[in-house]
């Protein structure tokens, strides 16, 4: 055996126990990677604190549009206050009031920018810390909220899964039915031939009996009128005796009236 055929050997030998090596991944061992927030809240977040982007302002620079990434903003109404101030500056805050709401977007009102900026007005693009307790709240109901929308979209899912599986079984099911009640039919056919054949027998077992209590009854005539005991003397005498008394009756003795 040559080199080249005893390194080739060699490979083929070590190459399975080297494909067989796989990367994984190194998970944790409770098998979750983040918290659950499909419940719409994460309790460890201040959803009432968030920054947003001033995009646009009116004339008078009393009324801005600010750029939010965090979309919880959907939930302001017109009216609501929220205090913000200048990121990265520490002081006052300036207080606002909610206008408008788009999606990303909110318009805000502010009387009196001096105590969070001494400039009469934002730069757009200036960037702000918004404090807002109301919208922390509104945070909460709609996330108490989302959980009965998704008890509600889980009861949908899962009628719709039966539907579904009604659906995509039909053919089965068609056929599962037709096949129940071709049993029963055959079974009632079974059933109802039997009751035939039965009152068949029923009738050749009676036609015997028929004939036999006939027999019977023709043999019982005839017994009872073998055994019959006639009384015609009874006739007889009763002729002799008004014949004695001179009463008017035939020179001969009756007949016997048949029955």
């Amino acid at each position: 055996m040559g080199p080249a055929v005893q390194l080739a050997l060699v490979l083929c030998l070590a190459a399975p126990a080297a494909w067989a090596v796989f990367p994984e991944p190194d998970l944790p061992a409770a098998g979750v990677l983040s918290p659950d927030v499909n419940h719409g809240m994460d309790p460890t977040i201040d959803y009432g604190v968030f920054t947003g982007r001033v995009s646009d302002k009116d004339d008078a620079g009393r009324v801005f549009k600010v750029q939010v990434e965090n979309n919880n903003s959907k939930f302001f109404r017109a009216g609501d206050v929220l205090y913000f101030r200048v990121q990265d500056r520490e002081g006052a805050k300036c207080k606002g009031f909610v206008r408008t709401v788009e999606d990303h977007y909110f318009a805000m009102h502010v009387e009196n920018l001096d105590p969070c900026w001494p400039d009469a007005y934002f730069r757009r693009g200036t960037v702000l810390r918004f404090e807002s307790p109301v919208l922390a709240q509104r945070v909460f109901e709609a996330s108490q909220f989302r959980q009965i929308v998704l008890a509600r979209k889980d009861d949908f899912l899962r009628q719709l899964n039966g539907i579904n599986h009604f659906l995509w079984n039909f053919d089965q099911e068609k056929v599962k039915v037709a096949a129940d009640f071709d049993a029963r039919i055959l079974e009632m056919q079974t059933a109802k031939q039997r009751a035939l054949d039965d009152l068949v027998h029923q009738r050749q077992e009676k036609s015997v009996l028929q004939g036999e209590l006939m027999k019977r009854l023709n043999e019982t005539d005839e017994a009872l009128r073998f055994y019959r005991v006639e009384r015609r003397e009874l006739l007889t005498d009763r002729w002799n005796l008004d014949h004695d008394m001179s009463l008017p009756v035939g020179h001969r003795p009756q007949e016997l009236r048949k029955e």
